[in-house]
């Protein structure tokens, strides 16, 4: 039983940082927040001026 003890053994070590950048948040919620208020600004007007004409 022979143990080799000039092994170079190198250990990697990564760190995962979760980053919450609270202007990118805000900035995604209000482009989808204008994304609901157009649509729903369609939806008004198409069932409000729209639809009675026919």
């Amino acid at each position: 039983m022979a143990i080799n003890e000039n092994r170079n053994v190198e250990i990697d070590r990564n760190t995962v940082e979760k980053r919450m950048d609270s202007s990118q948040v805000a900035s995604t919620f209000i482009k989808y927040a204008a994304y609901v208020v157009i649509f729903f600004g369609a939806l008004y007007f198409l069932v409000r001026y729209v639809f009675p004409m026919f």
